[in-house]
């Protein structure tokens, strides 16, 4: 079974209203769920779909580090992240978290974690 059966991605293309964005691939889902893997205490963050784009989750990790991939619908990525066991929120709900944040800006400055 491949990743699109396997997590709805030909249910959540159909849907769309998303008129520039591509659709959401296996690659996608699959980054988030190695990103998962290789990280602790990761959590997924799901952004709407707007005109421009489709529907996005962003993985953080307990360190800040984060990655942002194409999902297609909120049902996809609530899927991965119970099979992952691992906590997901709407972010227009809850926000980012301030660990994002600060992780965005030590490396906008070239800072490590330790300065």
């Amino acid at each position: 079974m491949g990743w699109r059966d396997r997590f709805g991605l030909r249910r959540a293309r159909k849907r769309g209203k998303a008129r520039f964005d591509r659709a959401a691939e296996d690659s996608d889902i699959k980054t988030l769920i190695d990103f998962a893997k290789s990280r602790t205490g990761v959590e997924f963050f799901v952004e709407p779909e707007t005109f421009a784009t489709s529907t996005t989750a962003v993985a953080v990790a307990h360190d800040g580090e984060w990655t942002r991939r194409r999902v297609g619908s909120p049902d996809v990525i609530r899927k991965v992240a119970r099979d992952l066991a691992a906590p997901v929120y709407d972010v227009q709900i809850v926000g980012y978290p301030k660990r994002m944040r600060e992780w965005t800006e030590r490396n906008k400055r070239g800072l490590s974690l330790d300065d």
